[in-house]
């Protein structure tokens, strides 16, 4: 039998006093898909203050709303035309403020989507860049690209590839030159090596600070700087092939190369550390609670922890972890779990301050009861469990499900810019349907039968009303993960970890001196397992209360069981703790 103990030691409470976020819950919101309050078919921001209570039930500290800002929605807001002011479709400022006034008095931190790396095409700084309006002539990344000796045609200055497929670099008749944009056409990027733009978007999130937001979730941030251009010649280096070139054959996709030039570049984390600092100065001068930084980057995990600071300097406070989106899946075992956590908190700075984070899932990803099937529950637990910050996706508590979406009702950018053949292997729209509120019209989520995306087909039987009536389901099992979670074993405890059971099962200890032991049981497996807790875990008496499990598990919720018969089955997890 194979058994692999880690342990964890946190003292966190006797260091100093925690800060709001530090250690805390946040939840995602798709603004779109949350909230309809006008019957229009698309969720709003009014509609967002009418379930502020609901946060507060399921336990958030924060909400994070994705983009709010004005947008002609090519991306769904991730296309920014004017960042101070609210997209018409979701409400006026007059609506923010009073979202920002009632999430107060609530007891809810807001926390904003800030996208830096690129605008719209239809931002009045593009149009003015295009026209060479100074200062805005430099805002972007502008090349006059590379004349073919045989064709004597303009072709781009690179092999650069967007994210969303086809070459980064697209041609502006007008201004005769080439503009750079990893994301979509219609999404041009930012020049940071300008300084008058770094000093823009510092003013944008000074203006959004002033009205009372509690931080920012910074969208796609390792594509902010990108190498500079040749002095000389003014051109850029081409990136180099994949070196697993089975893993990406299409040429236009993303992954056909290797971003060394476009992404990871040293100065993105200096700017980082900019937007920490003026975050500080903010609370500083205007008092209040510490404003956040949230950071979005799908990179290497010696990347990512640089996002914490350097030692000299703070940055993000939560550099969102994806490795348990990424470096696992439905088929992982118990070690491999155990592994990726392991991973994150030996490559962690030794900081009081500095916590761990969690995310088992977002609106670029296939949902987390989709991804494991039977298991949502389990995955829930872990979540809520572990030492750290954990962020929930809207759904992720009631464990809504990806909804197919055919080709022709298709809306996401990234999925349209592939075909009927490939699109679903693109689409983020499956994980962007309406919120399931209750078995009415379209969900509870509108009065209008048409919604922006279809409402799931399943949403008479899985929606918050059910789950909260029934005696048993997933919304009641995250009410009591969360609850217990603000134990002190939980907040301030110890973190034991041992896989057993030939990698079927991780079970860990969460206990702080002198409170209540508890101890996560979660089988990864199809196998159902007895287990003595016990054997792990010595100072655990020889019963157990449940304090809660998986919805398909064999125990109920207060029942006290024999702790050296564990009955741990196939895809359950379990939170027990030790009867003195």
């Amino acid at each position: 039998m194979k058994v692999f103990v880690v342990l964890l030691v946190f003292a966190i409470g006797s260091v100093c006093a925690k800060d709001w976020w530090e250690g805390g819950n946040f939840y995602q919101i798709y603004p779109r898909s949350f909230k309809d309050s006008d019957g229009d078919g698309i969720g709003d921001l009014n509609g967002i203050a009418s379930k502020l209570e609901y946060f507060k039930e399921i336990g958030m500290d924060g909400v994070w709303l994705s983009p709010i800002f004005k947008s002609p929605m090519v991306d769904f807001g991730y296309d920014t035309q004017d960042y101070r002011e609210i997209h018409p479709e979701y409400g006026t400022m007059e609506d923010f403020e009073n979202l920002i006034k009632r999430a107060k008095e609530v007891g809810v931190k807001i926390i904003l989507d800030f996208v830096p790396n690129h605008t719209s095409d239809e931002s009045e700084w593009f149009k003015k860049s295009i026209d060479g309006i100074p200062p805005y002539d430099d805002f972007y990344v502008w090349n006059d690209g590379i004349t073919n000796p045989i064709t004597n045609k303009k072709e781009p200055p690179s092999n650069w590839l967007s994210a969303f497929r086809y070459s980064a670099w697209q041609w502006n008749d007008v201004r005769q030159q080439y503009y750079l944009h990893q994301f979509a056409i219609q999404q041009p990027d930012l020049n940071y090596r300008n300084p008058l733009v770094v000093k823009e978007m510092k003013e944008v999130l000074k203006f959004w600070l002033a009205k009372g937001v509690s931080g920012f979730r910074i969208d796609a941030v390792p594509f902010m700087f990108e190498i500079e251009a040749d002095p000389i010649t003014g051109g850029y280096p081409n990136e180099p092939r994949n070196p697993t070139p089975e893993s990406c054959p299409d040429s236009n996709d993303h992954c056909y190369l290797q971003h060394i030039y476009t992404q990871d570049q040293p100065e993105t984390y200096d700017m980082v550390y900019q937007w920490r600092e003026l975050c500080e100065q903010f609370k500083k001068d205007h008092g209040g609670d510490t404003r956040i930084l949230m950071t979005e980057a799908y990179t290497s995990l010696p990347n990512i922890i640089r996002y914490y600071g350097n030692g000299q300097r703070n940055g993000s406070h939560i550099p969102f972890n994806f490795d348990l989106i990424t470096k696992v899946n439905g088929a992982s075992t118990a070690k491999d779990f155990n592994d990726r956590i392991q991973e994150w908190f030996d490559a962690m700075p030794n900081d009081s301050r500095i916590y761990a984070n969690w995310v088992m899932g977002n609106h670029d990803n296939k949902r987390l009861a989709s991804r494991y099937k039977n298991r949502a529950d389990l995955i829930n637990m872990l979540l809520q469990t572990l030492p750290g910050v954990a962020v929930t996706y809207y759904g992720e508590e009631i464990a809504m499900e990806n909804q197919y979406i055919d080709w022709e009702h298709t809306v996401d950018t990234q999925a349209c810019n592939a075909d009927p053949a490939k699109f679903d292997d693109y689409s983020r729209d499956p994980a962007r349907t309406p919120f399931q509120w209750d078995s009415s019209t379209s969900s509870g989520f509108s009065t209008n039968q048409d919604t922006w995306l279809p409402v799931h087909e399943n949403y008479k039987k899985n929606n918050v009303l059910l789950q909260k009536r029934a005696p048993i389901s997933h919304l009641q099992v995250f009410k009591k993960l969360v609850k217990v979670r603000h134990e002190p074993s939980f907040q301030e405890g110890t973190c034991i970890r041992k896989v057993i059971q030939n990698d079927d099962i991780l079970i860990y200890k969460r206990e702080k001196a002198g409170s209540d032991k508890y101890v996560v049981i979660l089988n990864f497996s199809s196998n159902n397992r007895t287990i003595n807790i016990q054997d792990s875990f010595p100072t655990i008496s020889n019963k157990v209360e449940i304090i809660t499990t998986s919805i398909n598990g064999p125990y109920t919720d207060g029942e006290v069981v024999d702790a050296t018969k564990f009955n741990a089955q196939a895809n359950v997890g379990t939170v027990v703790v030790s009867v003195n």
